[in-house]
């Protein structure tokens, strides 16, 4: 079977390398499967350049949300058959034949596309911990997100319309501005066009500010994101695209707001039940028509490092997927 991996640290397309490798086998509590689609997501990226908050295991292959079919059980797997379609959080995707765990694997209703099902576990399940578990928002809310076209950014909006909040999205270019509006967000800034657009966020709120901030980009623009947030806001700390940023105690203070860490691969470790919780309501959400992910036009397999390379590159708009199967 094809399979990517790197063999050392560095840029996407400088490390990754397609190989041939013999395909995994299901261990006792696995399940072996065809993968039809793979999810790549901006930790992938880290992981490739050793900067991610885990350390990266060598030999490393991205893509840790994957669809696809059963080929086989291993002992002890109960509730799926050969043949059947599911979605697997278990890592490795990259590849033409995974192994994953049973308890981390979900049948597809027939209706959902693989291509669409593997921007549900990353993008959607670390946003609807950050939104609901961290940031607790609330029908009637206003929710500020920027990189608003980005997988987790397209996410959030989504999931904040379906949890009844005012959505205001940040972005950057005519673009992915227009995406944001084609996916409902109420308030849409182009920060390319308007770079003092924390006054467009003001103006847009009565001055108020916003309750809920998701801000998966962080570096310069944290700071601009905290100048929008409303007393007893919630600032969502996702992810640092735009470098680390440094909070200032005083402004948190005298506006009464708080800054939210939202680590949600760490937060799997500490409640394994969630992850199914979360899926079980994504795929509900799926089913209904009240989320349907943004996707960047598919990859082939063989431009897998490509996929990989674009995201640090900020070149993608929504999820990042590769089709593995033809």
């Amino acid at each position: 079977m094809r399979i990517w991996r790197l063999h050392e640290l560095g840029d996407p397309l400088d490390v990754l390398h397609i190989e041939e490798a013999v395909p995994p086998e299901a261990g006792a509590g696995e399940l072996q499967v065809a993968i039809d689609a793979v999810g790549l997501a901006f930790p992938d990226v880290l992981m490739c350049q050793g900067k991610y908050q885990a350390p990266t295991p060598i030999p490393f292959t991205p893509g840790g949300e994957w669809a696809g079919r059963v080929l086989a059980l291993g002992e002890g797997v109960h509730g799926f058959a050969v043949g059947d379609r599911v979605l697997a959080s278990s890592g490795r995707g990259l590849a033409e034949i995974g192994v994953a765990n049973a308890k981390r694997t979900w049948k597809l209703p027939d209706e959902l596309p693989a291509e669409k099902a593997v921007a549900l576990v990353v993008n959607y399940g670390t946003t609807y911990f950050a939104l609901h578990d961290r940031g607790h928002l609330a029908a009637g809310e206003t929710l500020l997100v920027t990189g608003a076209s980005g997988g987790t950014g397209s996410a959030a909006i989504q999931l904040g319309l379906a949890a009844g909040a005012r959505v205001i999205a940040v972005a950057g270019g005519a673009d992915k501005a227009a995406a944001c509006r084609d996916l409902g967000a109420h308030v849409v800034i182009d920060h390319r066009a308007n770079p003092a657009w924390v006054d467009l966020v003001r103006e847009a709120t009565d001055g108020r500010g916003v309750d809920v901030a998701y801000d998966p980009v962080g570096g310069d623009t944290f700071h601009q994101v905290r100048r929008c947030m409303a007393w007893d806001g919630r600032l969502l700390v996702i992810g640092f695209v735009g470098g680390i940023a440094d909070a200032p105690t005083n402004h948190i203070l005298l506006k009464n707001y708080s800054v939210v860490g939202v680590h949600w691969g760490a937060s799997l470790a500490r409640d394994p039940g969630s992850l199914d919780r979360q899926l079980s309501a994504l795929l509900a959400l799926a089913a209904d028509g009240r989320i349907d992910p943004l996707l960047h036009p598919p990859y082939a397999m063989a431009d897998g490092a490509r996929a990989v390379q674009d995201m640090l590159e900020r070149k993608v708009t929504g999820k990042v997927v590769v089709r593995v199967q033809g």
